[in-house]
């Protein structure tokens, strides 16, 4: 056999053996997806646009499939274990064996009163001890006026309690500090307004999920208020869906997800600085198409005197509105700011039509009154509060039992 004969025999060895390892590969196949019995399909790479990808499931031989070179973003399965399949209506505390049960919204505000008395804020010991002395002179009323400014109450309704009060007690006399203490809980809870409507706007519409855009500056708990309240709607029995839209701080998204992993709730994500009204729009999209109740858009922490900033928070609004009107615009606030608060949230106010107010850290602090003011500035209520570190710590607002804790 010549040299030419011996090179075919060898070619056509090379090849035989190609064909057969492709042919005995074992396929591999991409899964998962959130909503009543629907995938979220593979979105198309296109500029500016979030980068989806499908969830990614186990091959033939158990090991999860390695997500596609340059492809950092996608809808994130729901469950820290990977996609467990559809996810049915009304069931958001078993999807998996490894999700957490959220405690029930109802009831949460109860442990505000331990909260508070912890710190025994100046809103309450300290005014029921200057309002219960045997005389109310002038130099207790102008201590009363300290007490409130100092708890960021605000210079109007810290007045109009201060006028309030006088005039009730110089007609019923201080003698008596139960009707002292009662007088006092009346006037503060008026200035609470509990006749705001304090109800998230979360109701699914006929063909398309309620819209919840999240905002405010970094460091005041936001996006760990967006994971919190993804849990207030499980525990609602609402299926939920995250969009991570806070592209320019770093590990942002993965905080979103562990969060949504936790209880069964899917992320939307894009690629490290990706365009943040993008992502929101791509997560309205699949949050649309896989007929979820609730998409909740997370966004960068936005300095209030970063133009440039805001005008991208406003471009992520408008996008979102093409689908529908946003149902909630949620400012998420530090209760500790105190007048720097109220800043921020007459800039974002402007931006983007505040419906609700968060505050967060309102546990073991003396600035209380800080819901007070936030409300007269903005003229929308304070729908939720932070109680602490825990994840179940969000809590609907209930100004009586708010007063109640202070007053106790």
């Amino acid at each position: 056999m010549d040299a030419l004969s011996y090179l075919l025999v060898g070619l056509t060895a090379v090849l035989l053996v190609g064909v057969a390892a492709v042919l005995l590969r074992p396929s591999r196949r991409r899964g998962g997806g959130h909503g009543r019995g629907e995938h979220a399909r593979v979105a198309p790479t296109r500029p500016d646009a979030a980068d989806l990808i499908s969830p990614q499931a186990p091959d033939a031989t158990g090991a999860a499939e390695p997500a596609a070179p340059g492809r950092t973003g996608g809808v994130v399965p729901a469950g820290p274990a990977g996609p467990a399949g559809p996810v049915e209506r009304g069931e958001p505390a078993e999807r998996a064996g490894v999700l957490e049960r959220p405690a029930p919204p109802a009831g949460r505000m109860v442990r505000l009163r331990d909260r508070l008395a912890r710190s025994r804020s100046s809103l309450g010991r300290g005014l029921l001890t200057l309002i219960s002395r045997d005389r109310l002179d002038e130099a207790t009323w102008e201590a009363i006026e300290d007490a409130l400014l100092a708890a960021d109450v605000g210079v109007g309704p810290t007045g109009e309690l201060v006028r309030a009060l006088r005039t009730r007690l110089r007609v019923s006399g201080a003698a008596d500090p139960q009707a002292a203490r009662q007088a006092l809980r009346e006037e503060l809870l008026a200035l609470l307004a509990p006749e705001l409507d304090r109800s998230l706007s979360v109701q699914r519409h006929e063909g398309r999920p309620a819209v919840v855009l999240v905002v405010g500056v970094n460091g005041t708990g936001k996006t760990t208020s967006v994971g919190k309240l993804a849990r207030v709607l499980v525990a609602e029995n609402k299926d939920v869906l995250l969009g991570a839209a806070d592209t320019f701080r770093a590990a942002a998204a993965d905080q979103l997800q562990t969060w949504g992993e936790r209880v069964g709730v899917p992320t939307v994500r894009g690629a490290e600085g990706a365009d943040p009204a993008s992502v929101a729009f791509e997560a309205l999209r699949a949050g649309t198409e896989a007929e979820v109740d609730v998409v909740v858009v997370d966004t960068a922490g936005r300095l209030q005197n970063k133009t440039g900033l805001m005008d991208e928070l406003a471009k992520v609004k408008r996008v979102l509105t093409r689908g529908g009107p946003v149902d909630e615009v949620l400012l998420v606030l530090d209760a500790t700011t105190g007048q720097n608060g109220l800043v921020q949230a007459r800039v974002f106010s402007e931006v983007v039509d505040v419906t609700g107010i968060v505050l967060t850290k309102l546990d073991g602090t003396a600035k209380g009154g800080i819901v007070i003011a936030v409300q007269r500035e903005l003229g929308v209520p304070v729908k939720l509060v932070g109680l602490g570190e825990g994840p179940d710590d969000l809590a609907p607002f209930d100004p009586r039992a708010f007063v109640d804790a202070l007053l106790d």
